[in-house]
């Protein structure tokens, strides 16, 4: 059986993100942090979130930069919302979090907890 490894997509100014880091740091698991302000999420790898939960599910729209855009109007297709949260990191509900084929959006500690039990 090999270590566990995770894969979080997020900024560390979000506080979820933040949160994730630690539950995991304090498990001993493996993380590969993607800072979305430094390298944005690739318009394949947020495919793979969208094809699991729906498009809408990776948009937060409380955000300050949903808000900012003017996008509560905003009547786009899935490929181009897409396209706008690859483009405006600050648009998707973090952190996104990738285990092997697993995906979570959002905090999901109990989720993550099964993953570590494995």
């Amino acid at each position: 059986m090999s270590p566990l490894e995770v894969q979080i997509f997020g900024v560390r100014k979000n506080a979820d993100t933040r949160a994730a880091l630690r539950f995991f740091a304090e498990r001993r698991v493996k993380v590969h942090f993607v800072d979305l302000m430094e390298r944005a999420a690739s318009k394949g790898e947020l495919d793979r979130f969208a094809r699991k939960f729906g498009a809408p599910a990776l948009l937060d729209r409380g955000s300050r930069r949903f808000a900012e855009l003017g996008l509560a109007s905003a009547m786009y297709s899935p490929e181009r919302w897409i396209e706008r949260m690859a483009e405006e990191p600050l648009l998707l509900r973090m952190p996104l979090v990738r285990c092997q084929n697993d995906l979570t959006i959002g905090p999901a500690e109990d989720r993550w907890r099964a993953w570590a039990g494995r």
